[in-house]
Protein backbone atom coordinates (compact mmCIF):
# COMPACT_ATOMS: atom_id res chain seq x y z
CA UNK A 1 0.00 0.00 0.00
CA UNK A 2 1.43 3.07 -0.80
CA UNK A 3 0.99 5.90 1.70
CA UNK A 4 0.00 9.45 0.83
CA UNK A 5 2.67 11.32 2.37
CA UNK A 6 5.41 9.45 0.00
CA UNK A 7 2.81 10.50 -3.07
CA UNK A 8 2.59 13.45 -1.89
CA UNK A 9 6.53 14.15 -1.77
CA UNK A 10 7.06 12.80 -5.33
CA UNK A 11 6.48 15.13 -8.36
CA UNK A 12 5.50 12.35 -10.57
CA UNK A 13 2.11 13.86 -12.54
CA UNK A 14 3.14 11.64 -15.64
CA UNK A 15 3.12 8.33 -14.15
CA UNK A 16 -0.07 7.10 -15.22
CA UNK A 17 -0.27 6.05 -18.92
CA UNK A 18 3.40 5.64 -18.96
CA UNK A 19 3.39 2.16 -19.69
CA UNK A 20 6.41 1.42 -16.69
CA UNK A 21 5.37 -1.96 -16.44
CA UNK A 22 7.28 -2.56 -19.67
CA UNK A 23 10.47 -1.79 -17.43
CA UNK A 24 9.97 -4.58 -15.03
CA UNK A 25 8.90 -6.99 -18.04
CA UNK A 26 11.14 -6.54 -20.61
CA UNK A 27 15.42 -7.01 -20.54
CA UNK A 28 17.69 -6.77 -22.98
CA UNK A 29 21.31 -8.44 -22.65
CA UNK A 30 23.87 -5.96 -23.16
CA UNK A 31 27.52 -6.94 -24.34
CA UNK A 32 29.20 -6.46 -21.54
CA UNK A 33 32.83 -5.42 -21.56
CA UNK A 34 35.11 -4.83 -18.82
CA UNK A 35 33.63 -2.61 -16.21
CA UNK A 36 35.78 0.43 -15.03
CA UNK A 37 33.64 2.04 -13.13
CA UNK A 38 30.01 2.17 -11.05
CA UNK A 39 29.01 5.90 -11.80
CA UNK A 40 29.67 8.57 -14.05
CA UNK A 41 29.52 12.08 -13.33
CA UNK A 42 29.16 14.59 -16.02
CA UNK A 43 29.28 17.67 -15.40
CA UNK A 44 27.56 19.65 -18.34
CA UNK A 45 28.11 23.05 -18.74
CA UNK A 46 24.98 24.05 -20.06
CA UNK A 47 25.12 26.74 -23.34
CA UNK A 48 28.96 25.64 -23.51
CA UNK A 49 31.80 27.43 -21.72
CA UNK A 50 34.95 29.04 -23.09
CA UNK A 51 38.14 26.59 -23.01
CA UNK A 52 40.28 29.77 -23.75
CA UNK A 53 38.65 31.40 -20.05
CA UNK A 54 39.50 27.27 -18.17
CA UNK A 55 41.81 25.07 -19.35
CA UNK A 56 43.13 25.99 -22.52
CA UNK A 57 44.31 30.18 -22.05
CA UNK A 58 46.10 31.95 -25.10
CA UNK A 59 48.04 34.58 -23.30
CA UNK A 60 50.53 35.46 -26.15
CA UNK A 61 47.03 36.27 -28.19
CA UNK A 62 46.20 39.75 -27.81
CA UNK A 63 42.90 38.87 -29.68
CA UNK A 64 41.85 36.02 -27.85
CA UNK A 65 43.20 36.24 -24.52
CA UNK A 66 40.65 38.30 -22.34
CA UNK A 67 40.64 39.38 -18.93
CA UNK A 68 42.11 36.41 -17.24
CA UNK A 69 46.03 35.70 -16.31
CA UNK A 70 47.05 31.95 -16.78
CA UNK A 71 48.69 30.37 -13.29
CA UNK A 72 50.36 27.21 -13.26
CA UNK A 73 49.44 24.00 -12.06
CA UNK A 74 50.66 20.69 -10.14
CA UNK A 75 51.74 19.41 -13.71
CA UNK A 76 54.61 21.73 -15.07
CA UNK A 77 53.98 23.19 -18.47
CA UNK A 78 50.54 23.09 -17.96
CA UNK A 79 48.39 26.21 -17.26
CA UNK A 80 44.89 27.20 -16.56
CA UNK A 81 43.20 30.69 -15.65
CA UNK A 82 43.19 32.58 -12.77
CA UNK A 83 39.32 31.86 -11.68
CA UNK A 84 40.97 27.86 -11.88
CA UNK A 85 43.11 27.72 -8.74
CA UNK A 86 41.21 24.44 -6.96
CA UNK A 87 41.61 22.43 -10.23
CA UNK A 88 44.53 23.78 -10.91
CA UNK A 89 46.14 22.62 -7.88
CA UNK A 90 44.59 19.22 -8.45
CA UNK A 91 45.87 18.92 -12.19
CA UNK A 92 47.81 15.94 -11.42
CA UNK A 93 44.49 13.98 -11.15
CA UNK A 94 42.94 15.13 -14.34
CA UNK A 95 43.13 14.90 -17.96
CA UNK A 96 42.83 17.71 -20.22
CA UNK A 97 41.34 17.04 -23.90
CA UNK A 98 41.91 20.67 -25.76
CA UNK A 99 41.37 18.71 -29.12
CA UNK A 100 37.46 18.10 -28.80
CA UNK A 101 35.92 19.13 -31.94
CA UNK A 102 32.55 18.77 -33.70
CA UNK A 103 30.51 21.01 -36.46
CA UNK A 104 27.65 21.75 -34.81
CA UNK A 105 27.25 25.17 -33.36
CA UNK A 106 23.73 25.01 -32.75
CA UNK A 107 22.36 24.69 -29.06
CA UNK A 108 19.83 21.96 -29.22
CA UNK A 109 21.60 19.10 -31.49
CA UNK A 110 24.94 19.86 -29.58
CA UNK A 111 23.48 19.46 -26.12
CA UNK A 112 21.69 16.24 -27.58
CA UNK A 113 25.24 15.36 -29.09
CA UNK A 114 27.03 15.66 -25.62
CA UNK A 115 24.03 14.05 -23.63
CA UNK A 116 23.75 10.71 -25.94
CA UNK A 117 27.25 10.27 -27.24
CA UNK A 118 25.30 10.54 -30.90
CA UNK A 119 24.20 13.30 -33.75
CA UNK A 120 20.83 13.98 -33.49
CA UNK A 121 18.86 13.75 -36.85
CA UNK A 122 18.77 16.73 -38.41
CA UNK A 123 14.74 17.92 -38.13
CA UNK A 124 15.34 21.63 -39.65
CA UNK A 125 16.58 25.18 -38.40
CA UNK A 126 13.43 26.08 -37.06
CA UNK A 127 12.38 25.22 -33.34
CA UNK A 128 8.77 24.38 -34.19
CA UNK A 129 8.70 20.96 -32.30
CA UNK A 130 9.09 22.13 -29.20
CA UNK A 131 7.98 19.21 -26.95
CA UNK A 132 9.82 16.06 -25.95
CA UNK A 133 11.08 14.50 -28.90
CA UNK A 134 11.08 10.49 -29.13
CA UNK A 135 12.65 10.10 -31.86
CA UNK A 136 15.78 11.47 -30.05
CA UNK A 137 18.91 9.11 -29.38
CA UNK A 138 18.48 8.14 -25.18
CA UNK A 139 20.67 9.46 -22.62
CA UNK A 140 23.58 7.54 -21.11
CA UNK A 141 21.71 6.48 -18.50
CA UNK A 142 18.64 5.86 -20.39
CA UNK A 143 20.57 3.21 -22.79
CA UNK A 144 21.99 1.49 -19.62
CA UNK A 145 18.23 1.39 -17.97
CA UNK A 146 17.19 -0.60 -20.91
CA UNK A 147 20.41 -2.93 -21.19
CA UNK A 148 20.78 -3.57 -17.54
CA UNK A 149 18.45 -2.37 -15.15
CA UNK A 150 19.20 -1.73 -11.81
CA UNK A 151 18.73 -4.29 -9.37
CA UNK A 152 16.95 -2.03 -6.75
CA UNK A 153 14.44 -0.91 -9.98
CA UNK A 154 15.64 2.79 -9.73
CA UNK A 155 16.40 4.28 -13.02
CA UNK A 156 19.98 4.43 -13.81
CA UNK A 157 20.04 7.65 -14.48
CA UNK A 158 19.67 11.26 -11.98
CA UNK A 159 19.62 14.68 -13.31
CA UNK A 160 20.42 17.28 -10.93
CA UNK A 161 19.23 19.83 -10.07
CA UNK A 162 16.95 20.96 -12.82
CA UNK A 163 15.85 20.16 -16.38
CA UNK A 164 17.20 21.61 -19.13
CA UNK A 165 13.69 23.47 -20.52
CA UNK A 166 12.99 26.74 -21.62
CA UNK A 167 9.19 27.95 -21.61
CA UNK A 168 7.79 24.70 -23.12
CA UNK A 169 11.07 23.65 -25.38
CA UNK A 170 12.68 20.88 -23.74
CA UNK A 171 16.21 20.36 -24.68
CA UNK A 172 16.90 16.83 -26.62
CA UNK A 173 19.22 14.58 -25.07
CA UNK A 174 18.22 14.51 -21.65
CA UNK A 175 15.74 11.46 -21.74
CA UNK A 176 15.28 7.99 -23.11
CA UNK A 177 13.78 9.33 -26.60
CA UNK A 178 12.79 6.23 -28.54
CA UNK A 179 13.51 3.79 -25.96
CA UNK A 180 10.58 5.74 -24.57
CA UNK A 181 9.44 6.95 -21.33
CA UNK A 182 9.56 3.81 -18.87
CA UNK A 183 13.49 4.17 -18.80
CA UNK A 184 13.45 8.10 -18.73
CA UNK A 185 15.98 9.89 -15.56
CA UNK A 186 14.57 11.18 -12.59
CA UNK A 187 15.00 14.48 -12.78
CA UNK A 188 15.13 16.68 -9.71
CA UNK A 189 13.34 20.16 -10.14
CA UNK A 190 14.50 21.78 -6.73
CA UNK A 191 17.96 23.92 -6.46
CA UNK A 192 19.76 21.74 -3.22
CA UNK A 193 20.87 25.43 -1.93
CA UNK A 194 17.80 26.59 -1.90
CA UNK A 195 17.20 27.84 1.83
CA UNK A 196 14.03 25.57 1.73
CA UNK A 197 15.16 22.87 -0.07
CA UNK A 198 13.60 19.39 0.53
CA UNK A 199 13.35 16.45 -2.30
CA UNK A 200 10.19 16.69 -3.20
CA UNK A 201 10.32 17.84 -7.05
CA UNK A 202 11.26 14.57 -8.03
CA UNK A 203 10.30 13.46 -11.31
CA UNK A 204 9.93 11.37 -14.76
CA UNK A 205 11.27 14.04 -17.76
CA UNK A 206 7.86 13.13 -19.17
CA UNK A 207 6.30 14.92 -16.74
CA UNK A 208 8.06 18.32 -17.13
CA UNK A 209 6.06 18.99 -20.88
CA UNK A 210 2.14 18.70 -20.36
CA UNK A 211 1.67 16.64 -17.73
CA UNK A 212 -0.82 13.55 -17.72
CA UNK A 213 -2.47 14.47 -14.48
CA UNK A 214 -0.71 17.97 -13.57
CA UNK A 215 -0.61 18.62 -9.95
CA UNK A 216 0.45 16.11 -7.44
CA UNK A 217 -2.54 16.61 -5.74
CA UNK A 218 -4.38 15.54 -8.89
CA UNK A 219 -2.54 12.51 -8.56
CA UNK A 220 -3.50 11.34 -5.11
CA UNK A 221 -7.39 12.15 -6.46
CA UNK A 222 -6.68 9.44 -9.54
CA UNK A 223 -4.88 7.02 -6.76
CA UNK A 224 -7.75 7.30 -4.17
CA UNK A 225 -10.25 7.09 -7.14
CA UNK A 226 -9.03 3.41 -7.73
CA UNK A 227 -9.74 2.45 -4.47
CA UNK A 228 -7.08 0.65 -1.55
CA UNK A 229 -4.23 -0.44 -4.40
CA UNK A 230 -4.03 -3.38 -2.21
CA UNK A 231 -7.70 -4.20 -1.81
CA UNK A 232 -8.07 -6.79 -3.73
CA UNK A 233 -10.98 -4.87 -5.69
CA UNK A 234 -11.68 -5.10 -9.67
CA UNK A 235 -10.53 -1.44 -9.75
CA UNK A 236 -6.94 -2.50 -8.02
CA UNK A 237 -6.36 -5.20 -10.02
CA UNK A 238 -5.45 -2.72 -12.69
CA UNK A 239 -1.83 -2.08 -10.40
CA UNK A 240 -0.50 -5.40 -11.24
CA UNK A 241 2.75 -6.22 -9.48
CA UNK A 242 5.11 -4.69 -12.09
CA UNK A 243 2.45 -1.29 -12.25
CA UNK A 244 3.29 -1.15 -8.31
CA UNK A 245 7.12 -1.50 -8.42
CA UNK A 246 7.27 1.12 -10.85
CA UNK A 247 5.65 2.95 -9.37
CA UNK A 248 7.57 2.53 -6.16
CA UNK A 249 10.81 3.96 -7.86
CA UNK A 250 9.10 7.04 -7.76
CA UNK A 251 8.83 6.90 -4.08
CA UNK A 252 11.72 4.90 -3.20
CA UNK A 253 12.72 6.25 0.23
CA UNK A 254 16.73 5.01 -0.71
CA UNK A 255 16.82 7.64 -3.31
CA UNK A 256 15.25 10.22 -2.05
CA UNK A 257 17.68 9.62 1.69
CA UNK A 258 20.84 10.30 -0.97
CA UNK A 259 18.83 13.25 -2.31
CA UNK A 260 18.52 15.13 1.00
CA UNK A 261 21.23 17.26 1.44
CA UNK A 262 20.46 19.00 4.75
CA UNK A 263 21.84 15.19 6.15
CA UNK A 264 25.78 16.21 5.49
CA UNK A 265 27.71 18.22 7.89
CA UNK A 266 27.67 22.04 7.29
CA UNK A 267 31.50 21.92 6.92
CA UNK A 268 31.14 19.55 4.16
CA UNK A 269 28.33 21.52 2.39
CA UNK A 270 30.61 25.08 3.01
CA UNK A 271 33.73 22.68 1.66
CA UNK A 272 31.42 22.50 -1.82
CA UNK A 273 30.44 26.08 -1.61
CA UNK A 274 27.27 27.42 -0.63
CA UNK A 275 26.11 27.62 -4.25
CA UNK A 276 23.71 25.88 -6.78
CA UNK A 277 26.63 24.11 -8.31
CA UNK A 278 28.62 23.27 -5.07
CA UNK A 279 25.44 21.50 -3.57
CA UNK A 280 24.85 20.05 -6.64
CA UNK A 281 27.55 18.30 -6.61
CA UNK A 282 27.72 17.51 -3.11
CA UNK A 283 24.18 15.61 -4.19
CA UNK A 284 26.41 13.58 -6.88
CA UNK A 285 28.82 12.07 -4.35
CA UNK A 286 25.73 11.30 -2.66
CA UNK A 287 24.55 9.61 -5.29
CA UNK A 288 27.88 8.15 -6.43
CA UNK A 289 27.38 6.36 -2.63
CA UNK A 290 24.90 4.32 -4.00
CA UNK A 291 26.36 3.36 -7.23
CA UNK A 292 23.84 5.67 -9.55
CA UNK A 293 25.27 5.09 -12.43
CA UNK A 294 24.92 8.52 -14.34
CA UNK A 295 24.45 11.36 -12.72
CA UNK A 296 24.17 13.99 -14.90
CA UNK A 297 24.98 17.61 -13.05
CA UNK A 298 23.61 20.72 -15.08
CA UNK A 299 25.47 23.95 -14.13
CA UNK A 300 22.47 26.14 -14.21
CA UNK A 301 19.54 26.59 -16.23
CA UNK A 302 19.39 26.09 -19.84
CA UNK A 303 22.19 28.43 -21.73
CA UNK A 304 23.57 29.58 -18.55
CA UNK A 305 26.91 29.12 -19.93
CA UNK A 306 26.18 30.85 -23.60
CA UNK A 307 27.83 34.21 -22.55
CA UNK A 308 27.14 36.13 -25.83
CA UNK A 309 26.86 39.03 -23.36
CA UNK A 310 28.78 40.27 -20.19
CA UNK A 311 30.77 37.16 -21.15
CA UNK A 312 33.86 38.29 -18.26
CA UNK A 313 31.15 39.50 -15.26
CA UNK A 314 29.45 36.17 -15.84
CA UNK A 315 32.09 34.24 -15.46
CA UNK A 316 33.62 36.19 -12.53
CA UNK A 317 31.21 34.77 -10.48
CA UNK A 318 30.35 31.32 -12.19
CA UNK A 319 34.00 30.04 -12.44
CA UNK A 320 35.09 30.33 -8.90
CA UNK A 321 31.72 28.25 -8.43
CA UNK A 322 32.53 25.85 -10.67
CA UNK A 323 36.22 25.48 -9.38
CA UNK A 324 35.02 25.11 -5.73
CA UNK A 325 32.16 22.42 -6.60
CA UNK A 326 34.23 20.38 -8.69
CA UNK A 327 37.72 20.43 -6.57
CA UNK A 328 35.52 19.33 -3.62
CA UNK A 329 33.93 16.19 -5.39
CA UNK A 330 37.63 15.35 -6.23
CA UNK A 331 38.53 15.58 -2.96
CA UNK A 332 35.75 13.78 -1.53
CA UNK A 333 35.30 11.46 -3.52
CA UNK A 334 39.41 10.36 -3.16
CA UNK A 335 38.97 10.26 0.55
CA UNK A 336 36.15 8.35 0.76
CA UNK A 337 37.78 5.60 -1.66
CA UNK A 338 35.18 6.22 -4.65
CA UNK A 339 37.42 8.16 -7.16
CA UNK A 340 38.92 5.28 -8.77
CA UNK A 341 34.94 3.63 -9.47
CA UNK A 342 34.00 7.00 -10.79
CA UNK A 343 34.08 8.52 -14.35
CA UNK A 344 33.85 12.50 -14.09
CA UNK A 345 33.58 14.27 -17.48
CA UNK A 346 33.14 18.24 -17.30
CA UNK A 347 32.66 19.37 -20.48
CA UNK A 348 29.73 21.65 -22.79
CA UNK A 349 27.88 20.97 -25.85
CA UNK A 350 30.90 23.13 -27.11
CA UNK A 351 33.20 26.00 -26.68
CA UNK A 352 33.21 29.45 -26.98
CA UNK A 353 34.94 31.80 -29.89
CA UNK A 354 38.38 32.73 -29.62
CA UNK A 355 37.51 36.52 -30.52
CA UNK A 356 35.95 38.67 -28.54
CA UNK A 357 32.96 41.22 -30.08
CA UNK A 358 29.73 42.36 -29.04
CA UNK A 359 26.56 40.59 -30.55
CA UNK A 360 24.55 43.66 -33.01
CA UNK A 361 22.77 45.83 -31.10
CA UNK A 362 24.99 45.35 -27.43
CA UNK A 363 27.55 46.78 -26.27
CA UNK A 364 29.45 44.52 -23.79
CA UNK A 365 31.11 42.17 -25.76
CA UNK A 366 31.51 38.54 -25.44
CA UNK A 367 32.15 35.32 -26.94
CA UNK A 368 29.92 33.14 -28.92
CA UNK A 369 29.04 29.59 -30.32
CA UNK A 370 32.05 27.59 -31.21
CA UNK A 371 32.34 23.57 -31.89
CA UNK A 372 35.52 23.44 -34.26
CA UNK A 373 37.61 23.46 -31.17
CA UNK A 374 36.94 23.08 -27.36
CA UNK A 375 38.37 21.43 -24.16
CA UNK A 376 36.60 18.33 -21.87
CA UNK A 377 37.93 17.43 -18.52
CA UNK A 378 38.64 14.11 -17.00
CA UNK A 379 39.02 12.62 -13.70
CA UNK A 380 38.72 9.12 -12.05
CA UNK A 381 38.01 5.87 -13.02
CA UNK A 382 41.59 4.83 -13.90
CA UNK A 383 42.09 7.85 -15.89
CA UNK A 384 45.59 8.47 -16.15
CA UNK A 385 46.11 12.14 -14.17
CA UNK A 386 48.68 15.04 -15.10
CA UNK A 387 48.45 14.91 -18.98
CA UNK A 388 47.08 16.73 -21.84
CA UNK A 389 45.33 15.54 -25.00
CA UNK A 390 45.66 17.33 -27.70
CA UNK A 391 46.62 21.12 -28.86
CA UNK A 392 44.81 24.21 -30.30
CA UNK A 393 46.11 27.08 -32.73
CA UNK A 394 47.93 30.04 -31.63
CA UNK A 395 44.10 31.26 -30.80
CA UNK A 396 42.70 28.44 -29.64
CA UNK A 397 39.99 27.76 -32.71
CA UNK A 398 41.15 25.15 -34.22
CA UNK A 399 42.89 21.72 -33.32
CA UNK A 400 46.43 20.60 -34.31
CA UNK A 401 46.66 17.19 -33.52
CA UNK A 402 43.97 14.53 -33.31
CA UNK A 403 40.85 15.65 -32.96
CA UNK A 404 38.17 14.21 -30.45
CA UNK A 405 34.22 14.36 -31.28
CA UNK A 406 31.19 13.99 -28.44
CA UNK A 407 30.82 10.35 -30.06
CA UNK A 408 33.94 9.41 -29.12
CA UNK A 409 33.26 10.44 -25.56
CA UNK A 410 29.87 8.60 -25.48
CA UNK A 411 31.96 5.58 -26.50
CA UNK A 412 34.30 6.24 -23.28
CA UNK A 413 31.18 6.87 -20.85
CA UNK A 414 29.28 3.50 -22.39
CA UNK A 415 32.57 1.30 -22.09
CA UNK A 416 33.61 3.03 -18.64
CA UNK A 417 30.40 1.41 -17.48
CA UNK A 418 30.73 -2.01 -19.10
CA UNK A 419 29.02 -1.72 -22.02
CA UNK A 420 29.74 -2.50 -25.76
CA UNK A 421 29.07 1.21 -27.16
CA UNK A 422 28.92 -0.39 -30.31
CA UNK A 423 26.10 -2.84 -29.92
CA UNK A 424 22.60 -2.64 -32.01
CA UNK A 425 19.45 -1.77 -29.82
CA UNK A 426 15.75 -1.49 -31.47
CA UNK A 427 14.69 1.78 -32.63
CA UNK A 428 10.81 3.07 -32.53
CA UNK A 429 10.24 1.03 -35.42
CA UNK A 430 12.01 -1.77 -33.79
CA UNK A 431 14.82 -1.42 -36.35
CA UNK A 432 18.42 -2.16 -35.31
CA UNK A 433 20.52 1.30 -34.39
CA UNK A 434 23.74 1.68 -33.20
CA UNK A 435 24.00 2.69 -29.72
CA UNK A 436 26.94 4.67 -30.83
CA UNK A 437 29.27 5.36 -33.23
CA UNK A 438 32.52 7.04 -31.86
CA UNK A 439 35.54 5.96 -30.78
CA UNK A 440 36.90 4.63 -27.40
CA UNK A 441 39.36 7.05 -25.97
CA UNK A 442 41.91 4.81 -24.89
CA UNK A 443 44.32 7.42 -24.48
CA UNK A 444 42.98 8.64 -21.70
CA UNK A 445 44.05 5.50 -19.74
CA UNK A 446 47.11 5.27 -21.34
CA UNK A 447 48.61 8.38 -21.93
Amino acid sequence: MFRRREILQVGCSSFFGLGLSSLLGRRSAAAVEQQRVKSVVLVFLTGGGSHIDMFDPKPESSETKGEFEPINTAVAGLDFTEKMPGLAARANRLTIVRSMAHGDNRHLSGSHNALTGTVQTFRGNSNQDKSLNRGDWPSFGSALSYLRPRPDRLPCQVTLPNPLIEGVLVWPGQHAGFLGPSYDPFVLKDDPNGKDYKVRGLSLIDGLSVGRLGSRQQLLKEIEQQGDIADGSPESRKFDGQQELAFSMLTSSKLKQALDVHAEPPEVRDRYGRHKYGQTLLLARRLVEMEMPVIQCNMGHVQMWDTHVNHFPRLKTMLPALDTGVSALLDDLSERGLLDQTLIVCVGEFGRTPRISPLAGQKVPGRHHWAPGYTALFAGGGVLGGQVIGKTDRIGAYPVTTPYHPNDVGATIYQALGVDPHMMIPDRTNRPRHLNRGKVMDVLYTG
